[in-house]
């Protein structure tokens, strides 16, 4: 009976990691307005995206954050690259089932590698017992992903990837960077934006855009430099870090620079996936406690 009780728990945890992971996806493309990236209001820097193609998207790989966590759970007395091996066949034929539903458009590679990675490391972590936390589940993404950046990124040859380019030209790491270092750049910037906002009395969505923009700020998107460079990087980032220092900036004021910073993004055809991928690992972070 304890052991037919155990495996019932361990559903319900699976299940319960898989469906945040997926609403954390919704959470992200419904959010408005969020300047360059597809949102409600419109399609930001994209032609070939839209909310609906979004949703389509989230539908096929939804499925899959079960089999992240699945995969975590029967890996987690191994050493974390060891999961994170196991991972890449799932990985892989998850984007193929997100393109197959996009017709080909790369709508949530970022969000499936990020995401898919915090289930399985909720999976690891359920399975040993251990309590699923911001700080284990971050804790937990880094040991999986040791080693990646010099694996993956310093390897010599011919760059095959935008990733491998931006890191060989520029050094930059982007979402393996990330990972490595158990999403820090969440933990340091966008989460206590957030948890602040959410103390003094916003809304969810207004400690969400204010999260967003914290990212912005601080994060070195490459989907920012493939578009326009370290400059379109920098003209960003200092643009979220002037709104985010506006005097009395309320509701109103925080909407209304938003929507003329989406303007200026899209005129300039930048949109910070990047930072849009993050926002959706840290609400589904928020999800648990810190410690």
């Amino acid at each position: 009976m304890t052991t037919l009780l155990a495996r019932q728990s361990e559903r319900v945890v699976q299940r319960s990691v898989a469906e945040l992971a997926a609403e954390a996806m919704h959470r992200e493309i419904a959010l408005t307005p969020k300047p360059g990236l597809v949102d409600r209001a419109n399609n930001g820097a994209h032609r070939d995206m839209n909310v609906a193609l979004f949703i389509a998207s989230i539908a096929a790989i939804a499925p899959w954050f079960s089999l992240f966590f699945k995969a975590g759970r029967e890996t987690a007395s191994l050493e974390g690259p060891q999961t994170l091996r196991a991972l890449r066949p799932l990985g892989l034929a998850c984007e193929q089932a997100m393109f197959a539903a996009t017709g080909g458009v790369n709508t949530h590679k970022g969000g499936i590698f990020s995401l898919g990675l915090l289930c399985a490391a909720a999976g690891r972590l359920t399975q040993r017992n251990e309590p699923l936390t911001q700080r284990g589940l971050c804790e937990e993404t880094r040991a999986m992903c040791r080693g990646i950046v010099e694996q993956e990124l310093k390897k010599s040859g011919v760059a095959k990837t935008k990733g491998e380019q931006l890191f060989q030209t520029l050094g930059f790491t982007g979402a393996r960077g990330e990972a490595a270092s158990g999403f820090i750049t969440v933990r340091a910037y966008g989460l206590p934006l957030l948890e602040k906002s959410l103390r003094q009395g916003a809304s969810e969505r207004e400690a969400l855009l204010r999260m967003l923009l914290g990212l912005m700020a601080e994060n070195p998107d490459t989907n920012l430099i493939s578009r326009g460079g370290v400059r379109g990087l920098n003209y960003v980032r200092r643009y979220a870090r002037r709104v985010l220092k506006i005097k009395n900036l309320n509701s109103e004021t925080l909407e209304n620079a938003l929507t003329r910073m989406d303007a200026e993004l899209i005129l300039r055809n930048l949109s910070p996936g990047g930072s849009a991928d993050l926002l959706a690992v840290g609400w589904l972070l928020s999800q648990f406690p810190r410690e």
